[in-house]
């Protein structure tokens, strides 16, 4: 048997730095536009594209479970959908229950992971992940680095 060890790195703001304010007022408003209505609990993305545009995405519940979505795949497929030559470079997230930003870190879904690895392989480059609440904004270089054991072809 071998014992080994896995390091990741990441980088942990107390103060939202100033790039990201747009990526914040673009998840905060796809919070807005969430259908929750058995979770009550209302999750924004924001995708950053590779000429600058954002492309927001909110989750969207079904009675039916698990017939939703969550924010993250509907503003990554919402961006490959409309712009499709063009690498995503980050992906912000936030969440509200209750008309209040979530004061904890919201962190994608093994699914949602798993889709995020796949557009990093199709593009060629890795994706941003910036995980906000009011208290701390968790920053990530890659999604390799939320799973490192992925499913890969």
């Amino acid at each position: 048997m071998q014992l080994k060890s896995l390091k990741i790195d990441y980088k942990v703001y107390s103060v939202l730095p100033k790039s990201f304010e747009p990526l914040l007022k673009k998840a905060y408003e796809m919070t807005q536009t969430s259908y929750s209505p058995y979770s009550h609990f209302s999750v924004g993305a924001a995708v950053l594209l590779s000429d600058g545009t954002i492309v927001g995405g909110s989750n969207q519940e079904n009675m039916s479970y698990p017939s939703g979505l969550c924010a993250e795949r509907v503003a990554v497929f919402s961006a490959q959908a409309n712009f499709p030559h063009l690498s995503v470079k980050s992906i912000f997230l936030m969440a509200v229950q209750g008309g209040e930003v979530v004061d904890q870190i919201v962190s994608p879904c093994g699914a949602c992971r798993q889709v995020l690895i796949e557009v990093e392989q199709r593009y060629g480059s890795d994706i941003e992940v910036i995980l906000y609440s009011p208290s701390q904004t968790i920053v990530f270089s890659s999604v390799k680095d939320l799973l490192p054991f992925m499913f890969s072809f």
